[in-house]
């Protein structure tokens, strides 16, 4: 049966700033497990804990760059740029650039707090 979603949820972000998650599907605003799908606005500065989640994240950058470092290397993903970490692999994102950033994530299975093991030694608070 087809599913109308008539808005997004605006979820709380992790990270030393306010982060914009506008999530479309996912846990919370379509009750949805199997993938989530949600549109980010993060603010020139904003860095969020590393992670390491048990869910592919698929992301793709409408505006600005996304800085995304992984353990081997750190990679800027521009407007129309994308990139696939895999679950078990520790990322951490950023939009260390005077824009920052503006993306659609991905996850799959659908991103939960309970998934995403944030690093415990960080000071950042979800």
């Amino acid at each position: 049966m087809a599913k109308k979603i008539k808005t997004p949820s605006l979820i709380k972000s992790a990270g030393n700033k306010v982060k914009v998650i506008a999530e479309i599907f996912g846990k919370v605003n379509s009750n949805t497990n199997e993938l989530s799908i949600a549109h980010m606005t993060s603010p020139e500065g904003w860095v969020e804990p590393g992670q390491c989640p048990d869910f592919n994240e698929y992301t793709v950058v409408l505006r600005g760059t996304l800085k995304v470092k992984t353990k081997e290397k750190e990679y800027d993903i521009s407007e129309g740029q994308a990139i696939l970490v895999e679950k078990g692999e520790w990322v951490q994102y950023s939009t260390p650039y005077p824009e920052g950033a503006s993306y659609i994530a991905v996850c799959k299975p659908a991103f939960s707090p309970d998934t995403v093991h944030r690093d415990a030694t960080s000071s950042f608070k979800d």
